[in-house]
This record gives structure tokens, sequence and C-alpha cells, in this order.
């Protein structure tokens, strides 16, 4: 043979195998702990829309009042100002003229801010629930290498955003044309009525065009969010070799668990042996069972079982038994009972009792004749 090759590396996903195993509780917990969650940007910024234009539908009369008064205000202490010398004009009186705007534009937008932010945290909330954690604003060394940046530009999921995008922009275009031209008798009078009905006019058409658009976005961002969530489970599947190695991380190696347990069930059976010389009695059936009974009345108040055991060591319990003179007493459906249903160490049922009594009085009296 020339060379030696291994069939696993022609697998899809690499020397680990394709990725068809879900995401185990362990993986999708540090994913999340990382920040790696199903979220969809357009669904947050499509429910945003939708709470604009319905704030702004609400408020819109006091939106319009508000912005009449900010232009009274600016136009009225502007001439104020033209008549002032401008030497007498100070510094502090122009930073109370901007303070003075600012708070006015603050308090018409204060609504849009107040219930935009709590749809944005409510939408997240929903969508990845509440974690906080700092891992995503750690910093990255991969990201600052200039060929990582520029397999993300030419990736996959970067010319899906691009399209999306151009697929986004082409519908809010299309919506607003119709929205537009349906009232385009109406926007040819705007310079024939009075301010506040044209201010009036032309919010109602950007509010009806506002949720129109929204509408079609909260399509969009439903759609986005299925696909975020089917990319993040493709993402986050595992190789059978990923599933078995944090199998072992977290539960340990099988092979090694299972020695221990077999030592232990021998450090368990030696300390039984070691118990079976202080038995009063031994109940077999005849040889595939053996139970050994003791009763302490000072220290129990039933009978216990000392040992219990199946095929081979149910003959070298009769054996321990015979070599330390222990009565054998044959029983075949008390030791059956006993095997099945009492634990070493445990005390034998109150249905028991009258069975096992007339087993251990023959055996006293065997011992006092």
């Amino acid at each position: 043979m020339l060379f030696s090759y291994d069939l696993q590396w022609f697998a899809k996903d690499g020397p680990g195998g394709e990725k068809t195993e879900p995401a185990t509780a362990k993986k999708l917990r540090e994913a999340r702990e990382e920040g790696k969650v199903v979220k969809s940007k357009e669904l947050t910024a499509a429910f945003d829309l939708i709470v604009l234009f319905l704030v702004l539908r609400v408020f819109v009369s006091t939106v319009g009042d508000g912005f009449l008064n900010v232009f009274r205000y600016v136009y009225g202490t502007m001439s104020d100002f033209v008549k002032i010398n401008s030497v007498e004009m100070s510094v502090q009186a122009i930073q109370s003229f901007f303070a003075e705007i600012f708070l006015r534009m603050a308090v018409i937008a204060a609504p849009f801010f107040l219930f935009g932010f709590a749809v944005t945290l409510l939408v997240n909330i929903l969508q990845v629930g509440w974690k906080v954690t700092g891992k995503p604003l750690k910093p990255k060394l991969d990201r600052f290498n200039p060929l990582n940046g520029f397999k993300r530009i030419i990736s996959k999921d970067s010319l899906f955003e691009l399209f999306k995008s151009i697929v986004k922009i082409a519908v809010i275009l299309y919506i607003a044309y119709i929205s537009i031209r349906d009232e385009a008798d109406d926007i040819f009078i705007l310079y024939d009525i009075p301010l506040p009905q044209a201010i009036g006019l032309c919010g109602s058409i950007i509010i009806d065009a506002g949720i129109r658009i929204s509408i079609v976005y909260l399509i969009v961002g439903i759609a986005d969010f299925l696909y975020q969530k089917h990319r993040f489970n493709e993402d986050m599947k595992m190789t059978k070799q990923e599933v078995k190695d944090e199998y072992k991380n977290t539960e340990g190696n099988p092979e090694i668990k299972g020695r221990q347990r077999q030592r232990m069930r021998e450090a368990s059976r030696r300390r039984m042996m070691q118990d079976v010389p202080k038995a009063d009695v031994v109940i077999t059936n005849p040889t595939h069972l053996a139970v050994a009974i003791k009763y302490e009345p000072e220290v129990n108040r039933a009978p216990i079982v000392l040992a219990k055991g199946e095929d081979y060591l149910a003959m070298k319990i009769r054996e321990v038994a015979k070599e330390n003179r222990i009565e054998i007493v044959e029983n075949k459906p008390l030791a059956r009972m006993l095997y099945a249903n009492v634990d070493i160490g445990g005390e034998i049922p109150p249905e028991l009792y009258q069975a096992v009594a007339e087993i251990l009085a023959m055996v006293y009296n065997s011992k006092q004749r």
C-alpha cells in the first residue's frame, strides 16, 4: 500500500464527522453564556416601527402643537435678539435660548423614546430571555485578522443579509409610492390650506404609509426569526464524537465508571460475606438462592437480612454457613420472597414475620438440644 488514509477526513465537517446530532443542553447553555442566541434584529425593528407610528397617531395633535410652539418661540426670540445690541447679547442668554429649544423638543420626543425603549426591551426578552453576560464584549484577536474579516464579508451570511436589505428597501419604496399615489390629490392642495391643516394632512399620510410598511416589515421580521432559529440549530449541531467527548467530560469515562462500580460491588460483596458468620440461619431455594437472616430483639424490631445471593454467590454463602455451623433451611417460596423484596441490612416485611419466626424457633430449639 503506497499511502494510508482515513475516510473520516472526507466527511462533511472534517475529522469529527458530519454534524447530525442536536445540540446538548450543556452546549446550548455555554452558547447562551457567550451571547449566542436565536435573535432577529428585523423582528425588533418591526415592532419598533409599529409602536412608533401608533404612538405618532395617538400623539399627532400634541406633536403638531409642540412643533408650532417651538417655531413660535424660536422666531419670537430671534426677533428680540435682533433688537438687542450685539455687545449686550451674552453667552448665557444664547445658552438659555438653545436649552429651552432642547427642552421643548425633548418633551415632544419623550413618548417615542419611552415606548420605543419598552418595546425593544420586551421583544428582546421574549426572543432570548433575561440573562446578562459580558462575554460578547470581550475583545477577540481573530477579529483583527484581515483574512477572517474578508471571509465574513464574502460569506454566505453576508450575501443573504445584502439580499434581505435589497428586498426590504424595494418593499418599503413600493409601499411608500402606493401610499403617496393614493393621496396625490390631497398633496397638491397643501399650498392652499392653512398650516395646521397641512401639518395634519402630512402627518396622516406619513402615519398611514408607516403602518403599512410596519406590517410588511413585521412579516419580514417573523420570517427572519424563523430563519435565524433554523440557522442557529444547524450551527449548534454536534458530531457523534463531540457528543461522546462531552459525555466523557461531564459524566466521566463509561469504562472507568464501570470499573469503579465493579470494585464497589466487589467490596460490598466482601463485607456481606464477612457478615454471614453472624447469621442465625440461611434460607435457601435450595441451590439457586441463599438468604442469611439474623434477629437481635434488643437491636432491631424484626429480623434483618445480612447477606443474599444467587447461583455462585448463593453457593459461597452456603459454604461459609457450613464452615461456621450455621443452620441451612430449605424454603423455596420464602427464599424467593426475601431475595426479591428485602435489601441487605433491611428488616423483613410484616407479612413474612410468621414464616421467618417459625424457622428461627426451629433453629433455636435445635441449638438448645
